[in-house]
């Protein structure tokens, strides 16, 4: 749900003018003619007319007329708690469609007690998807401590109810979800001095929360007491709990103990063990494990020999890894797609310079790898771009007799033109060909794609001829490749040259080709062009598709024409085109771009209007024009109803808040939502990172910049040369010389190209602190690197150094060089 400032967006349901007319004359007769009849006067009761108006005419007439969207907007808490609580008693179902039309599309706050009504109705109707939903936007809002207020609330009013116990466990269930425990605990405590049952879906649920802590046991013991019979998870939970906490010999005894005996002990508990060993690096004990399986007869699964062959892999032992992934296709588990990425992944951590020796080691041991070992092989080595190796097992795997499959061939061929060895890559189409195999359309897009990018434009087109001359494919998804491939290289007169040499051939053109050039166009700031080749479209009687409107709204966005580009917004419709929520995002960034609030919130509401669902891009416009406004809270609170709504945020969305919360030197707030993009398994991205980085350095505490620039650099996470300037200029600020050397080291070490404009300013922070031995070493180690003064800097350390004697007299003859060009 979209709030503004605080206040929900209210947006109206959609209605048709004409089918509106009907329900508003009838409902307006039917309400008064009723109320009439059984008072003698007409009634303007809200609550009266509500009801009345459902009973006469029905859910869907009543509310599609324009009378309901009148009384809606003057309703209390109060008149909508009594609507519902008279619906629920005459028709339960129509109850729980009023209470989601006023929250859905008129975005009304509903209160404590319509809420739990309604979720009592769900729960008889076993409707439990839906009472998780009511009953988790509920404490969102209420928060966490809200406990003790819900108990008293629930056995104040709906003590009675015939479904009490699902609600109070479905309860406990939701605050323990949302991560209240508190919450969760005293609602479990009442329940047990009202003799409720708790289901061991609660029970696994405060268990998978406490699993870090002691408390774990009193959850545990409590759940024995009750007699709720156990799940295979139960167990499971418990050793994670006390894996997590490194105690390995009582997770064995509670799996082995009297305990684990009432339960066999299950697969995933075995799991759980072994992938806790693998994380602290201890593979032998995890492979221990994997023997005990066998030898109380319990086969290992594929998730049990993936975590084995994980462990191997980030412990180095690429060998045995593979040796793993073979035998367990002799226990009859077959690797799935998770084991080669896992392998592939491998590689990347530097194991591939040892992959060509395994190999070789299999051979001679009269272990031949099979299709799958070189496939998976071939994928790692395309993965991390090293396709010289990936030819190299292409070649070994030829000789022992396989041959490559089609998925195989795809991606050296794509890994090859990405590496830019297009040639080479022609040389893999020819000898598929040679082999049997039918190159796809994809194949030839791929090298079509990559020879335009190389600015092989005669080679691409000649390449698309032979494949239509003995092929029947689609002709305009390769000249769209030929296109695309040459507008992404900026090359947009050879695009329009080929895309005129199309025309002139007298081929129809589709509005893919012409949606191409014209992006092209607007990509590279030619706007003049995009709309002149618009209009040529048009009068060749081709169609515009949304698309093609998308881009021109797009180049007049980015280059200030947003009048322009909300005049094509209205002509869309015009041919028989519906905007969609990129249209609409773009024009809203140029707004946010502006400052035009106003114009901003008014195309949300015209697109709420017309029932199209923003995009997590959209909610990040919001989000930065609150964020530009300083009102953080705004934009906090729109993330949360992203979540709330099944929109998941990116990094673009996370980074844009972070940025404003180190603005605002509220470094506490950022780094928790570096959290909650971990939690969300977001990866953090550079940008993430150096904003960080940028606000400990300006707003924080240097030393914490520093120790995680170092955490990053140890995730082999790259940085950009930003992060290391901040931190740089920041030390200059303190006058810690030392870190300013290591980090201007790393800095260089890394490749960044370093300019004068960096030594300057070291060495301008040095001079005005007359540290005269710290500028002599930066100014010789910029000389070593080949990067010479200016004459602006030689005067500034003259001017420095003009007290000390012999200093003075060496940089004046550095300077008197340097000015002379030698």
């Amino acid at each position: 749900m979209l709030r503004i400032c605080g206040n929900p967006l209210k947006f109206p349901i959609k209605f048709s003018i004409l089918a509106s007319l009907s329900p508003l004359i009838l409902s307006k007769f039917s309400i008064s003619a009723s109320a009439a009849t059984t008072t003698g006067t007409i009634s303007n009761d809200p609550v009266h007319e509500i009801l009345s108006g459902l009973r006469f005419l029905g859910f869907r007439k009543f509310v599609g007329g324009f009378h309901f969207r009148t009384i809606v907007p003057t309703l209390t808490c109060s008149q909508v708690d009594q609507i519902i609580e008279d619906l629920s008693v005459e028709e339960a179902v129509t109850a729980v469609d009023f209470f989601n039309l006023l929250d859905k599309d008129f975005c009304f706050r509903h209160s404590r007690v319509s809420r739990l009504r309604i979720a009592h109705i769900l729960a008889e109707k076993r409707h439990f998807s839906d009472l998780r939903y009511v009953l988790d936007q509920m404490l969102r809002r209420e928060g966490s401590g809200s406990a003790p207020l819900m108990y008293e609330l629930l056995w104040c009013s709906f003590r009675d109810m015939d479904s009490s116990n699902v609600i109070w466990d479905a309860l406990a269930f939701a605050y323990s979800g949302l991560g209240m425990v508190r919450d969760a605990l005293f609602i479990l405590l009442k329940m047990r001095e009202l003799n409720m049952k708790v289901s061991i879906q609660t029970y696994n649920s405060l268990l998978h929360n406490l699993r870090d802590t002691d408390i774990m046991w009193d959850v545990y013991n409590e759940l024995l007491d009750s007699g709720t019979p156990q799940s295979d998870n139960t167990s499971a939970i418990i050793i994670d709990g006390l894996c997590r906490q490194s105690k390995f010999q009582e997770a064995f005894l509670f799996l082995f103990g009297p305990e684990g005996k009432k339960y066999a002990p299950s697969i995933v508990s075995f799991n759980t063990i072994m992938s806790s060993y693998c994380k602290l690096g201890l593979v032998d004990m995890a492979k221990s494990v994997l023997c005990i399986m066998f030898k109380i007869g319990l086969l290992p699964d594929v998730y049990s020999y993936n975590t084995l062959i994980h462990g191997l892999c980030l412990a180095g032992s690429i060998e045995e890894a593979l040796k793993f992934s073979t035998d367990m296709e002799k226990h009859g588990v077959q690797p799935d797609v998770v084991t080669y990425k896992i392998l592939a992944k491998g590689f990347h951590r530097g194991l591939m310079r040892r992959t060509w020796k395994v190999i070789h080691k299999m051979l001679i041991e009269g272990q031949n790898p099979d299709l799958l070992t070189y496939t998976m092989l071939i994928f790692g080595h395309c993965q991390m771009s090293n396709v010289e190796e990936a030819l190299k097992l292409r070649k070994e795997l030829l000789s022992q007799g396989f041959q490559l499959g089609i998925v195989s061939y795809n991606v050296l061929l794509s890994s090859l033109c990405k590496s830019g060895m297009v040639d080479v890559a022609l040389s893999i189409l020819n000898e598929m060909e040679a082999s049997g195999l039918e190159p796809d359309i994809i194949i030839y897009c791929i090298l079509i794609h990559a020879l335009c990018k190389q600015g092989e434009v005669k080679k691409a087109i000649q390449l698309y001829r032979e494949m239509y001359s003995s092929k029947s494919f689609s002709k305009s998804f390769a000249q769209g490749a030929i296109l695309m491939g040459l507008c992404e290289k900026g090359m947009l007169l050879e695009a329009r040259k080929y895309f005129d040499s199309l025309l002139m051939g007298n081929m129809r053109l589709d509005v893919i080709l012409y949606n191409i050039m014209i992006n092209g166009y607007v990509k590279f700031g030619n706007n003049q062009e995009a709309v002149q080749l618009f209009s040529q479209m048009m009068e060749q009687g081709i169609s515009p598709s949304i698309v093609t409107f998308n881009s021109l709204i797009y180049g007049y966005c980015k280059y200030r024409g947003v009048v322009e580009a909300r005049r094509l917004l209205n002509n869309i419709k015009l041919h028989g085109l519906e905007p969609t929520a990129v249209t609409y995002t773009t024009l809203m960034n140029a707004y946010c771009e502006e400052g035009n609030t106003h114009e901003l919130f008014e195309l949300l509401l015209e697109m709420k209007a017309k029932a199209i669902e923003p995009t997590h891009v959209t909610y990040t416009v919001l989000i930065k024009r609150f964020c530009k406004q300083s009102k953080l809270q705004e934009s906090f609170r729109l993330l949360e109803d992203m979540h709330d709504i099944g929109l998941f945020p990116d990094q673009v969305t996370y980074n844009t808040i972070i940025q404003y919360c180190c603005q605002a030197k509220d470094l506490r707030k950022a780094f928790q939502l570096l959290d909650e993009m971990l939690l969300y398994n977001l990866e953090p991205t550079t940008v993430t990172y150096n904003l960080l980085i940028h606000g400990l350095s300006t707003y924080g505490n240097l030393w914490d910049a520093d120790h995680l620039l170092v955490f990053v650099q140890r995730q082999n996470i790259k940085l950009t040369k930003v992060a290391y300037s901040t931190v740089i200029k920041a030390h200059c600020v303190k006058g810690n010389f030392h870190r300013v050397v290591m980090f201007f080291h790393q800095m260089v070490e890394l490749g960044f190209e370093v300019s004068l404009k960096d030594y300057s300013a070291v060495i301008n922070r040095l001079c005005k602190r007359c540290l005269m031995a710290e500028t002599m070493y930066f100014f010789f180690m910029m000389l070593s690197h080949g990067v010479f003064p200016d004459q602006e800097m030689c005067e500034m350390i003259l001017n420095t150094f003009n007290g000390s004697d012999h200093l003075y007299l060496m940089f004046q003859q550095l300077a008197m060089m340097i000015k002379s060009g030698f």
